[in-house]
């Protein structure tokens, strides 16, 4: 490691002391997110990890979300956990043509956070979780108004960027309809820079070709012109993260 990112490193860590927090349950790789998602900034990434740990004490007390907490969303089978991509990040889709836009917001916090969770988590085996990345799939083929939900969209980006920074690799977006462009225009504007950047849209060919050739035909499921089948986030089993 640098010089400079252990002295930054260093200062976060008294930082976020001088906060009344501690980094004592966490490795490097893990504050290291923090201070690149803060520019490395050692002061700007206390702040941002200790409100990250007051929010997992809040929303997630137990240290992770089981599948018993968010039945509603689970039901659907709308999300996919497919395995590791070519750059070996796991690989999240969301069919956006199975979701309806939550009555119950708490619990789609939890599901949000659950599905994060799960998708990094299935990254590793039997250490901290540190700076593991996913990539991720947002599927709008035969979506309708009644499956569009940009406060959902808003919460699930948000939640990456103020609580799992550095954890997005790539979000590609299939199939938008034209009357979702004017959403996606609003729900941008919610996102920081470095967000958009790692958001592709794919609308032709070259696109496509560099999207599959990212995840790779075992991971991706046939409709997308893989080899995979769709795998329910439900049916992948392992073991609680620890966060």
């Amino acid at each position: 490691m640098e010089k400079d990112q252990e002295m930054a490193l260093t200062r976060m860590r008294k930082s976020v002391e001088k906060l009344g927090s501690s980094t004592e349950n966490h490795g490097d790789p893990t504050l290291m997110r923090f201070l690149i998602a803060r520019t490395m900034d050692p002061e700007k990434a206390a702040k941002m990890f200790v409100n990250w740990q007051k929010w997992r004490a809040s929303l997630v007390p137990n240290g992770y979300i089981p599948d018993s907490e968010v039945p509603d969303e689970l039901e659907s089978r709308k999300i996919c956990l497919q395995g590791l991509s070519n750059k070996g990040y796991p690989l999240l889709i969301v069919r956006a043509s199975k979701h309806f836009p939550s009555k119950d917001q708490r619990q789609f916090k939890k599901f949000v956070v659950h599905l994060l969770d799960k998708t990094i988590a299935s990254s590793f085996k039997g250490r901290e979780i540190g700076n593991e990345k996913l990539v991720a799939i947002l599927d709008l083929q035969q979506i309708s108004y009644k499956n569009v939900d940009a406060r959902g969209l808003i919460t699930g980006f948000q939640f990456l960027q103020a609580y799992y920074p550095e954890r997005l690799a790539k979000c590609f977006i299939l199939h938008m309809p034209w009357f979702f462009v004017s959403v996606w225009r609003m729900v941008s504007r919610f996102l920081e820079k470095a967000t958009l950047e790692k958001i592709v849209i794919v609308t032709n060919e070259e696109e496509r070709r560099d999207f599959m050739k990212e995840i790779g035909e075992e991971t991706l499921p046939e409709e997308y012109g893989g080899q995979a089948k769709f795998i329910a986030v439900q049916d992948v089993i392992l073991p609680p993260p620890a966060f």
